[in-house]
């Protein structure tokens, strides 16, 4: 990995640039791959998938027989592992539940908040290089606590033109019932606009590459919310002389094997454990399945020394990091004063790891800094809140006037008008 040394202030921005295309290069490719499934729906969705995933599928929804057949095919381990996990994730996303809100912000004006489930929601779970099914839970369980009507599933299809049995598996035991062989940018667009096969949503949640991102964000553009833009996988360690090197090592590492367009970037003020690290990462990367992909991620990635703990906290806020490590001994000085990341593990027995899969926490989270103005998926990811309001005699007289007056400062004579003919009524 790159290692730099008490880089400049001014300097951090270019530094910490991730390793993503620009919405420009890839948009023009989503934009054509939306109108083709807006006109020809299931046809251009089987075309795209003999194209970009090179298998041609007859029938795109997995039949509920292939659903039920999953789990005799997964091990007793895997199986409790996967109950385990989302155990834990209903525990912590239904701690979440807040009460209705009322009050009477005047005399007889009482003002009140309830929250609605999103009815429709699609679920983008990805499945190329890694079928991931722990999304499912990170997605499924907290809809189904607020009680969202429908859940619609899209993952791609492996060679052999199947879903990963992991995948069917979870789905079923989140209550998915509707799971679709299509991914990428055409079920996006599926799930946007409807097909004969694919219900359109009311929003669209899950991870994915840049191109999956990319038509996130279109999707917006034909009245279908998303839940965040969230790209490749990103990972910033925070470490000082107390963290273990091996450690910090496979949490790099961890996040590398992602995909080729991973960023991981460890921040120190110990050029003793910079050096270790590094060392650690030739020494494990070599025992990886995938390290033809994490070698790719690496070379993105960034090793920074920093010799102040201020300017280590003002380098998180900058980068805004989807995951953020802390393996430090004053580890209150960060936590009471980090401003923008998406999930932070604290510790050196904290792995990203750990949220990735079976701490409760969700993984569904913001990067490419949009940590500094977006929220990871929670409970009221799947919800809406809206807001009531009821006035007696009394509470219209009450507050009255001041809508007048502000109605004709405005311009707005029918706003006023609204309240005179009532406050007329009841003087007479």
């Amino acid at each position: 990995m790159k290692i730099i040394e008490n880089p400049k202030q001014d300097d951090w921005l270019e530094l910490l640039k991730r390793p993503t295309q620009t919405v420009d290069d890839i948009e023009s490719i989503v934009n054509d791959i939306f109108n083709d499934v807006m006109i020809q729906g299931d046809e251009a969705i089987a075309s795209y998938t003999s194209k970009f995933d090179n298998v041609a599928i007859e029938s795109i929804e997995v039949p509920f027989d292939d659903i039920m057949a999953a789990e005799s095919k997964l091990s007793a381990e895997l199986i409790e592992a996967i109950k385990l996990a989302k155990s834990n994730i209903y525990k912590f996303h239904a701690a979440q539940k807040t009460d209705k809100l009322s009050v009477e912000t005047a005399e007889g004006v009482i003002c009140w908040q309830e929250k609605r489930a999103i009815d429709k929601v699609g679920l983008y779970i990805p499945g190329g290089t890694a079928p991931l099914f722990s999304t499912i839970l990170m997605l499924a369980v907290p809809a189904k606590i607020v009680g969202c009507s429908e859940l619609i599933l899209c993952t791609p299809p492996n060679k052999e033109g199947q879903v990963a049995d992991e995948i069917l598996y979870t789905a079923h035991l989140c209550g998915i019932r509707k799971i679709f062989r299509v991914g990428g940018i055409q079920a996006i667009a599926g799930l946007t606009f409807g097909t004969e096969s694919i219900p359109q949503v009311y929003k669209i949640f899950g991870p994915g590459n840049q191109f999956v991102t990319v038509a996130k964000q279109l999707a917006t553009k034909y009245g279908v919310a998303i839940d965040m833009p969230a790209g490749p996988s990103e990972l910033m360690v925070v470490a000082d002389e107390s963290a273990n090197a091996s450690y910090v090592a496979s949490d790099l590492l961890s996040q590398a094997e992602h995909g080729v367009d991973s960023q991981v970037i460890l921040i120190t003020n110990s050029k003793v454990l910079l050096g270790e690290v590094n060392q650690e990462i030739s020494n494990q990367i070599t025992e990886l399945p995938r390290k033809a992909i994490a070698e790719k991620a690496i070379a993105n990635s960034k090793l920074i020394y920093l010799d102040d703990m201020h300017s280590m906290l003002s380098i998180i806020n900058v980068y805004a990091p989807e995951h953020l490590i802390l393996a430090v001994k004053d580890k209150d000085f960060f936590t009471y004063n980090i401003r923008n990341a998406g999930s932070v593990f604290i510790g050196n027995y904290t792995p990203e790891s750990a949220g990735d899969y079976a701490s409760g926490t969700n993984h569904t989270l913001p990067t490419n800094g949009f940590a500094k103005a977006y929220s990871g998926v929670n409970l009221d990811s799947f919800q809406k809140s809206i807001t009531f309001q009821e006035i007696s005699k009394e509470g219209i007289q009450n507050i009255g006037n001041a809508i007048e007056l502000m109605a004709e400062a405005e311009g707005l004579q029918a706003h006023k008008n609204a309240v005179t003919l009532r406050l007329k009524d009841l003087e007479s």
